[in-house]
């Protein structure tokens, strides 16, 4: 059995430069890039209840505990 191929699609979305500046300063505080950040989002609003976004949130964080730490 193979390793099965995952599509992602590339989406390009318009913000304001406040959005842009408000993204930005966001993913800086988790450490994580504007792009992580804003697929976490979309993901938890794609698999519903709010509860599922924080999950996701919580991984992204989680994700990068080492360098939060390091940061500290």
């Amino acid at each position: 059995m193979g390793i099965g191929r995952i599509n992602m699609k590339v989406i390009t979305i318009e913000l304001s430069d406040d959005q842009a500046r408000k993204l930005k300063e966001t993913a800086d505080r988790f450490g994580v890039g504007p792009e992580e950040l804003a697929r976490a989002g979309v993901e938890g609003l794609l698999l519903g209840p709010e509860e599922e976004f924080r999950r996701i949130f919580d991984y992204v964080i989680n994700k990068n505990a080492d360098l939060y730490q390091r940061l500290a």
